[in-house]
């Protein structure tokens, strides 16, 4: 099907939200609260996604929406929005700009449109399954196909410390060429974009993952939970460049 008008009003939610978030990025003494899960939460977070939820219901009244800060609503419908109006909070109030906008759209249940904003370094990633581009240029995962000459990523190296394969973590991470916490969305954007070959995330909720799937899926990479199943939905996501270096991670990681 033609996803030409929501891809255009998805680059128009990215846009303004951007606009939104962006004065309160560095700004001393933007208030942070705690939220039930002890996640952080300010008020750029909820007036980015109350001003997409408008838009949205303004323009597409029959489509459902998921919500990180205001939950869902209508998410039987056939096209749902998922937002995470910014995703990598703690960067964002540390003023450390690894942090983005997810904006996903669901159709039956699964991701086929995506978008990653950053809207500090105004770097637009959106992506269909079949193609991914950065502010209108084409983009591709490179072709690293050996964990020794990767580079991987991961959004905190401690949240992965109660896994089960804990040792087969430690270990892959040591086999890495380069090891590092470009984290949270940004790290799937390296990803996409050719500049990292491996992006692990042990915890996600479907607001983390639905913009990813259609974007490293668009880019030539892998996307699945960290068993090799299904991304979405799922509670862990390994992104990888291409299928070779994919598997050798799934098997690393699984022992």
């Amino acid at each position: 099907m033609k996803l030409d008008p929501y891809r255009e009003f998805m680059i128009e939610l990215a846009e303004r939200s951007g606009d939104l978030i962006r004065p309160y990025f560095g700004r001393a003494g933007v208030a942070v609260e705690l939220k039930a899960d002890r996640s952080p939460v300010t008020a750029a977070d909820r007036g980015a996604e109350e001003m997409m939820r408008g838009l949205i219901n303004k323009r597409f009244p029959d489509h459902g929406i998921i919500g990180e800060e205001f939950g869902s609503e209508r998410e039987g419908a056939d096209f749902v929005w998922v937002l995470d109006p910014i995703d990598g909070t703690k960067s964002f109030t540390a003023a450390v700009p690894l942090f983005g906008t997810l904006i996903g759209l669901l159709l039956e249940g699964q991701p086929v449109l995506g978008c990653i904003h950053q809207p500090v370094l105004r770097q637009l990633l959106i992506g269909d399954n079949a193609s991914a581009s950065m502010d209108g240029r084409a983009v591709h995962t490179r072709d690293i196909r050996e964990i020794g000459d990767a580079t991987l990523l991961t959004s905190d190296p401690v949240a992965a410390s109660p896994l089960p394969a804990w040792r087969e973590y430690q270990s892959l991470m040591g086999k890495a060429r380069l090891a590092r916490t470009w984290g949270d969305c940004y790290g799937y954007l390296l990803v996409a974009t050719g500049f990292a070959d491996v992006m692990f995330d042990p915890e996600m909720n479907p607001w983390d993952i639905a913009a990813l799937v259609p974007v490293i899926r668009g880019a030539g990479g892998v996307i699945t939970d960290s068993k090799g199943g299904a991304p979405y939905p799922a509670r862990s996501i390994l992104a990888a460049a291409n299928e070779s270096l994919h598997g050798k991670v799934i098997a690393e990681l699984n022992g």
